[in-house]
């Protein structure tokens, strides 16, 4: 008699074999197979089609192990190397799935992507399809939930957001949805296109995004759809839009949104993402790298977006007169969005030079600036001497400011009670090197302070710096901050630096000659341009004439000028760049802030904000995680080592942070685009 029909306590068949239970999502269909422990993948899934015995393309299907949460992906390995057995139930499913993808303009987009994908290069494919260069800079970011809302359905919240935000745009046809990836025996495979030699994205008459759409996306699936909301910035509808939004209202909160980063070592599946789901398209790493207009629209306009959001969401804090004067860049850019189509012919070729050479100085790199073909006299360092006021606070203290005659050489500012005895011994001395530096600027009131936060044994030395003038403050401020970062005035970047200060703090200037404001008018929507504190403030007319009369700085800029300024300035404000997370320093029972940045680690108060420690990561020496107790440790040249727990958050997360940034460091010019995935997932996956 036959044996191999027989089957034992233990689940398996006398023969050998066993039963294994998969489920084929296409057709909501269970089936079991009987198989072997040696059979490898490969074998499981073409026994699996024969049995199905449906004419369909299964080349992007894959099977997924529920319990282990894992991809199959290695076909040859056999179900015995991967260690499943008979109480195992595997998905058969496309590897490519759907995705509602919010793009930093808070515009939604379908698009299918791998799933079995790490994160890291998924992104890259989603940015190569766009055509966004760099996608390293980017990732993707779980839906921040207001806790003061009250928890609906998970779809009825979702279909509110996208009836707010617009309708979720599918490019083409419904059989022509974005594929993001390389499938097997399909047209949408277009790698993207994107390189230094391409053809200039933007019209370089008045900067705005070039027609048709093949200057965009060439042969990608894109062209045959409507791209132009990548490319052209679209006013704010409504400004119920901005009501209706979550705003983080303290430094908490902005902590909270931060646990939302996908790892991007592990792939979307792997991280409970399901199709259809909504994740967030975001610049997470504030370094941008090579930024030029020329082959950047749509990342220009992007980058624009999320700050422009940032600041009216106030998850960035601004001055006043900066808001007038983001305000005022906002409403140039709307009026010249729409505008745009009809100046194409209307500009001489000595225009188009200007612009040029204008778009060329406001190219964006990790240091902030492009490097001066003037390099000057290189066997001298430049020096600064000048009065300048200087406080020390301290508590229970009502002394204000006292004037020294100060001199800033190399990366020190030394204090002399005079001019004539800046020879002798000087009454205050402050090295720079790794410090804090916040501007502390009013237009209107003349008041131009540098306030410094000097590293010493046990903490910060507060130091307030005050200028008398827009000018010795834009030296003193540029040199401050390349002293920071031990870089002395002889530094390419230093008079780029200057430069850019006195065009931030022009751009705000209110007092232009009020006949040539354009008088208000009604389509202008205060509303929509700056944040809800400003419209509590004051009234709309109010709002939309110190708009107008803001606006009469930037008018003269064109379209991509005025999107490069705005990002820009974005960059100068004190907070920029800083990511927070909850976490708890080793010897301290409350909660504090850990914030990170492109170049250093800062301690903060969770309560105001406030520095307590930095430390940069030019003076680092390695750092590691305890993955039981979430602890990360950060050991440096000539400090002591740092230690906290995260709180709240997973600590991969803080660690990929850490390590992302330090990957970004290592980007050259003379690189090519390609992008070394491998040093990317050793410096931030931890463990793979």
């Amino acid at each position: 008699m036959a044996l191999d029909g027989i089957r034992m306590p233990d689940g398996c068949y006398a023969d050998g074999t066993w039963e294994l239970k998969m489920h084929v999502t296409d057709l909501h269909r269970d089936v079991s197979l009987r198989v072997t422990g040696e059979i490898h993948i490969g074998g499981v899934m073409l026994k699996l089609v024969e049995k199905l015995d449906v004419k369909k393309d299964w080349s992007d299907h894959a099977l997924w192990w529920e319990k282990k949460k894992t991809w199959l992906l290695k076909t040859h390995w056999t179900l015995d190397k991967y260690g499943i057995q008979a109480d195992a139930r595997l998905l058969f499913t496309p590897q490519h799935k759907l995705l509602r993808l919010q793009l930093p303009n808070m515009k939604h987009m379908k698009v299918k992507v791998n799933f079995s994908d790490r994160v890291f290069k998924a992104v890259s494919d989603i940015c190569k399809t766009f055509n966004i260069r760099h996608p390293e800079e980017l990732s993707l970011l779980r839906k921040p939930r207001d806790p003061k809302k009250k928890k609906k359905k998970l779809d009825d919240a979702e279909e509110d957001d996208l009836e707010l935000e617009g309708p979720l745009l599918t490019p083409g046809s419904a059989s022509e949805i974005i594929y993001i990836g390389p499938v097997k025996g399909s047209i949408y495979s277009s790698p993207g296109l994107y390189s230094k030699t391409m053809t200039p994205t933007y019209d370089s008459r008045d900067g705005s995004p070039l027609s048709p759409t093949s200057a965009w996306f060439g042969d990608s699936p894109l062209s045959e759809g409507n791209p132009g909301i990548l490319a052209v910035s679209q006013p704010i509808s409504s400004p119920d839009i901005l009501v209706k939004l979550y705003k983080p209202q303290s430094l908490l909160d902005k902590a909270k949104i931060n646990q939302g980063w996908l790892d991007s070592s592990r792939s979307l599946m792997e991280q409970d993402v399901k199709e259809n789901e909504v994740l967030l398209l975001r610049f997470k790493y504030h370094s941008f790298f090579d930024l030029n207009p020329k082959y950047d629209a749509i990342r220009v306009n992007q980058l624009y977006e999320q700050s422009k959001w940032a600041i009216l969401l106030e998850e960035i804090e601004c001055t006043e007169e900066e808001m007038m004067m983001f305000a005022a860049l906002q409403y140039h850019i709307n009026k010249l969005s729409i505008m745009s189509s009809d100046n194409h012919m209307n500009n001489s070729e000595k225009e188009v030079d200007e612009v040029d050479a204008a778009l060329s100085d406001l190219e964006i790199t990790l240091e902030g600036g492009k490097t001066s073909n003037t390099l000057g006299d290189i066997t001298s360092i430049p020096e600064l001497a000048d009065y300048v006021k200087v406080f020390k606070p301290k508590k229970l203290t009502l002394k204000g400011y006292k004037q020294y005659w100060c001199t800033f050489k190399d990366i020190t500012i030394s204090c002399y009670k005079s001019k004539e005895e800046s020879h002798g011994t000087p009454a205050h001395q402050m090295n720079l090197r790794g410090c804090e530096v916040t501007p502390d600027v009013n237009i209107s009131g003349q008041k131009f302070n540098i306030r410094l936060l000097i590293p010493v044994a046990d903490g910060m030395n507060e130091i307030w710096l005050r200028c008398d003038t827009e000018k010795q403050y834009a030296h003193w401020m540029a040199a401050c901050r390349l002293a920071s970062k031990g870089k002395t005035m002889a530094d390419s970047s230093y008079n780029l630096e200057v430069q850019n200060i006195l065009s931030f703090l022009k751009m705000q200037h209110m007092n232009p000659d009020p006949q040539f404001i354009e008088p208000v008018t009604t389509d202008m929507n205060p509303e929509c341009l700056v944040s809800p504190r400003y419209l509590k403030k004051y009234k709309n007319k109010q709002i939309s004439a110190r708009i107008l009369e803001a606006h009469q700085n930037v008018a003269q800029m064109s379209l991509i000028e005025a999107k490069m300024r705005f990002i820009q300035a974005w960059q100068s404000l004190p907070e920029f760049g800083i990511t927070h997370f909850l976490a708890k320093f080793q010897g301290v029972k409350r909660e504090e802030l850990i914030g990170i940045t492109y170049n250093r680690l800062i301690r903060m108060d969770a309560s105001t904000g406030d520095a307590i420690k930095t430390w940069r990561f030019s003076n680092m020496k390695q750092w590691n995680v305890n993955w039981e107790i979430k602890m990360v440790t950060v050991e440096f040249a000539d400090e002591p080592s740092l230690s906290f727990i995260c709180a709240e958050v997973d600590c991969k997360v803080v660690h990929e942070f850490i390590g992302g940034y330090i990957f970004l460091s290592t980007r050259a010019k003379d690189q090519n685009e390609s992008l070394d995935e491998e040093m990317f997932y050793k410096l931030t996956s931890g463990w793979v």
